[in-house]
């Protein structure tokens, strides 16, 4: 199958970040959506919003990433094409000090935040070498380039991504697969719900997704290996 009319796969789908990158590429796209996450009715929703804003093939998978077991026994479903793009959003954020992060806190940081998109990209990585040209894009964080002295695991486990996405580019260097790293900041998601800070000053979910998309459309002799993305007024404190 060409790249050209491969599908997008979008895990950590189900809200937040990952359904507004589902939403967007569907109405700026025309490439099928494959759309993974843990929530299956949140899945749905955001199903629904991808055909209303005018995707003809969007389908969804409920699997939790983090475990091997299940990522390695995905089927697709019938009619939908194999992925030639695979953006890993699923994550989760831990708001709490290293000295009080219990061991099965820090071990879920990493399990969701680092295992997630290495269960993914081992799952169809043999697909992906199949292909013309393929990309795998993984959502970091500005955390995996400095310590974060609030959110200590949380940073440690996007450390480990970054430096997995690093590895990942060398290894597949001279192969058909490209592999883009995106530290991004303060962004506008469901993770700041409850909190006091000022969303208006967070970065635009929307500015991520249509950046992705501007990533896929790239000639297969060009690609943005690493990239940070920040507020445009620095980070963004409580209020």
């Amino acid at each position: 199958m060409q790249y050209s009319e491969s599908s997008v796969l979008i895990t950590g789908a189900s809200q937040g970040i990952g359904r507004c990158i589902a939403v967007t590429f569907a109405k700026h796209t025309n490439r099928p959506l494959l759309l993974i996450a843990r929530n299956k009715n949140n899945l749905e929703i955001t199903k629904k919003q991808c055909i209303e804003a005018g995707s003809k093939s969007v389908e969804i998978i409920q699997c939790d990433l983090s475990k091997s077991s299940e990522a390695e026994k995905i089927v697709l479903p019938d009619g939908i094409a194999e992925p030639g793009i695979i953006i890993n959003n699923a994550g989760t954020y831990l708001y709490k000090t290293l000295e009080e992060t219990t061991e099965a806190e820090f071990q879920h940081q990493v399990n969701v935040n680092l295992f997630s998109a290495v269960n993914t990209v081992q799952r169809f990585l043999p697909g992906l070498r199949k292909k013309e040209r393929a990309l795998i894009i993984n959502i970091c964080s500005v955390g995996a380039l400095k310590g974060l002295g609030d959110s200590g695991a949380y940073a440690a486990s996007k450390h480990a991504l970054l430096g997995y996405s690093r590895s990942l580019r060398e290894e597949l260097k001279d192969t058909v697969i490209g592999v883009t790293a995106i530290n991004l900041g303060q962004t506008h998601s469901t993770s700041w719900e409850g909190s006091s800070i000022n969303t208006e000053r967070l970065i635009d979910p929307v500015d991520l997704a249509m950046l992705l998309i501007s990533f896929t459309k790239l000639s297969k002799r060009t690609l943005v290996e690493e990239i940070t993305l920040q507020p445009q007024h620095g980070r963004v404190p409580s209020m």
